[in-house]
């Protein structure tokens, strides 16, 4: 990691115009587990530009192609690999090769927080906000942590594994870190993924509220079911395979988006349902807005975009990845939405069901969540 700094210098200049001071100079790193990380730090990232301050970000794989296709020129980029992902088929075998991952995720976090820390030999910032990125950090730089999960979701919610990797966490980020969550203290979306802790300390703990890049706009619910398709592979395909299979059978007007941006701009009709590769964020923006009910992924930044815009809609968590099981049924329990498993997907009747299912009503929405989280790091 540390040849990838060294062959990504940014040019700099050793004085500052007296404007120039105003600025700040904020690093901000996403996670690269699927796209949910780079939709939610859009909205930050835009506010901080238009706002006159640069932006170097780090990310890698389908979401830095998100950042770049959305941000074009306005900021820098760094392509850094994120941590090893444990890619399975099944739900046991995710939990064994997740096990397993963890001293390749240790040593992962390590080499990172080392690159940083060479790229701080050269190049100046002002701040440090990462995004699930645990190793970009630095104490000579004010550093914030994005984050909704401070608590590990544990399979069957086995109480010891949950109290050791918390104890793990605050032992190696929560006795310095500022985080900011993207939630409510109260009448929370995340529950128990960033509330009741037993260790990291409240006082470093920012809670701002939802962060949405999409808005509520004025249009017609003229799209029956917006079908959203997300998350790493081999999840991500197997979905896929299944929504194309289903949706000959849902009636009315149906819309699906792959989440591929590398194939951005191909577009078919499969049956009576019109599919796209990939959207724009101004594209699904729209789609989103015109559906009844929207299928999608319990990813936590895909239930705030849901949130924001006040839809019903149909939740088929990752098999596999505990904190979307979580959510699913969190919410299913409160009576938000409806959720059901990958494998017992029957698109049709499920559709009907989750119509009945008011959804999550937030405390504010994310303008106000933004002026939150610049009054933190400015």
């Amino acid at each position: 990691m540390d040849a990838l700094v060294d062959q990504q210098k940014i040019p700099t200049t050793q004085s500052r115009s007296t404007s120039a001071q105003s600025r700040l100079d904020v690093l901000f790193a996403v996670a690269a587990w699927g796209l949910g990380h780079a939709t939610r730090d859009l909205p930050l990232i835009n506010r901080l530009l238009d706002c006159g301050h640069r932006i170097t970000i780090v990310s890698s794989d389908r979401a830095l192609e998100l950042l770049k296709l959305e941000l074009g020129s306005r900021c820098t980029f760094l392509e850094w690999p994120y941590l090893p992902v444990p890619l399975s088929k099944s739900a046991p075998l995710f939990y064994a090769k997740f096990t397993l991952s963890l001293p390749l995720a240790l040593r992962a976090i390590i080499a990172e927080h080392r690159a940083v820390e060479n790229l701080l030999n050269w190049r100046h910032f002002d701040r440090i906000v990462s995004d699930s990125r645990f190793g970009i950090r630095s104490q000579s730089v004010a550093s914030f942590q994005l984050t909704h999960g401070l608590r590990f979701i544990a399979p069957r919610r086995t109480t010891a594994i949950e109290v050791a990797m918390e104890y793990i966490y605050h032992r190696c980020f929560g006795r310095r870190s500022r985080f900011v969550v993207p939630d409510y203290p109260t009448t929370s979306l995340s529950g128990d993924l960033s509330h009741g802790l037993r260790f990291v300390r409240p006082e470093r703990i920012s809670y701002v509220g939802i962060l949405s890049g999409l808005r509520s706009l004025e249009v017609t619910e003229d799209v029956d079911c917006y079908v959203s398709i997300s998350g790493p592979e081999p999840q991500r395909t197997i979905l896929e395979d299944i929504i194309l299979r289903q949706v000959y059978d849902v009636p009315g007007c149906v819309v699906v988006s792959l989440g591929k941006p590398e194939e951005a701009g191909r577009t078919w009709t499969h049956g009576r349902a019109t599919v796209h590769a990939y959207v724009s964020r101004y594209q699904q923006q729209e789609l989103m807005n015109r559906a009844h009910v929207i299928v999608s992924r319990s990813g936590y930044t895909t239930m705030m975009e849901i949130a924001e815009l006040g839809k019903r809609a149909l939740l088929i968590p990752t098999p596999g990845q505990t904190e979307q099981e979580y959510l699913a049924g969190l919410h299913s329990r409160l009576g938000n939405y409806y959720s059901v498993t990958q494998d017992r997907l029957d698109l049709p009747r499920d559709l009907k069901i989750a119509t009945r299912y008011p959804g999550y009503r937030p405390a504010h929405r994310t303008e106000q969540s933004i002026d939150q989280f610049m009054e933190l790091i400015t």
